[in-house]
């Protein structure tokens, strides 16, 4: 089980990393945005293209999905703790950004109640498709 939450969690975060580095090739930042500034980065976000943010938004969705869906996959028993686990601490990393950098209200909701969804989705398509480990 602790293997199982492990991979899962690197998975999920290594998910969000990798899509969100391909939504920065897709819609490149400016060359001389400071990352180290919180204000000129809130900026930077508010000037975003939705498409920008709709890889964002994928990223965390994807990213909770793969996470506690592998996660289920090794473990092959006790879904619903994954989902919680996993997702939860997806949905512990998003509050957390959310609040360090404020974004469109329609993606703070997205994000929040799609992670949740994700989380419960993957941990229920696990328990019908996965055969059982003996517990």
């Amino acid at each position: 089980m602790f293997l199982g939450t492990v991979v899962g969690i690197g998975t999920a975060f290594l998910t969000v990393w990798l899509m969100q580095l391909i939504g920065h090739m897709a819609f490149p930042p400016p060359a001389d945005l400071d990352v180290e500034d919180i204000e000129a980065f809130r900026e930077y976000v508010n000037t975003l293209p939705v498409g920008a943010l709709a890889f964002v938004l994928a990223s965390y969705l994807i990213g909770t999905f793969d996470g506690v869906f592998l996660a289920c996959l090794i473990a092959r028993m006790k879904y619903h703790i994954f989902a919680i686990i996993v997702g939860g601490l997806m949905l512990v990393a998003t509050i957390s950004n959310l609040i360090m950098i404020p974004h469109p209200l329609w993606f703070s909701a997205a994000s929040l109640l799609g992670i949740a969804a994700m989380a419960v989705l993957a941990a229920y398509l696990a328990h019908r498709t996965l055969p059982r480990r003996p517990e």
